[in-house]
């Protein structure tokens, strides 16, 4: 039966199957804790990570925001509280790491947006925006030696950043 929390999504479901499970961390650079989580798979228009949970041939098949699958995966089925979105403190919408997110209201997330992506140097002010950034840091993934991630990572994420000003999480 679907999550009564889960907009008729069948979670219990999906994060019980451990082939649905292994393919989304198949997706995952998992880095140290305090970095980000780089997702290597499909991202929207907006640069979050989408997955296919669950096979192609049942009807629990689904297409979710992987940062939502992720979230329950880490938290339970039914900790996303109705009226509650998932927000990014790193405000890369791609990043998969558990230590990064936070429940908050839709209004939550559009106030933070809204302070921080005009401060220099922060992931919000990419002049490749969001899609576009996320983008580079996958291509550099794919590109790097696997001794020189981090480099890389760091690589791309500077190159939409012109001016060299560096701007941390505020939270």
């Amino acid at each position: 039966m679907p999550s009564p929390l889960g907009n008729g999504v069948p979670w219990g479901t999906l994060l019980a199957d451990g082939e649905t499970v292994a393919r989304y961390w198949s997706h995952v650079l998992r880095r140290g804790p305090d970095a980000c989580w780089w997702w290597t798979g499909g991202l929207t228009d907006t640069a979050h990570a989408t997955f296919r949970a669950g096979s192609h041939t049942t009807q629990t098949s689904r297409v979710v925001p992987a940062h939502l699958f992720g979230y329950r995966l880490a938290h339970g089925v039914d900790s996303i509280p109705a009226g509650l979105v998932v927000r990014h403190r790193c405000d890369e919408p791609p990043c998969q790491n558990p230590g990064h997110w936070l429940l908050g209201t839709r209004g939550d997330n559009n106030r933070d947006a809204a302070s921080r992506r005009r401060l220099a140097g922060h992931a919000l002010a990419d002049v490749r925006g969001p899609v576009g950034r996320a983008r580079a840091v996958q291509a550099a993934i794919a590109a790097a030696d696997p001794d020189h991630l981090d480099e890389a990572i760091a690589a791309a994420l500077a190159a939409g950043n012109p001016t060299g000003a560096h701007q941390d999480s505020l939270f």
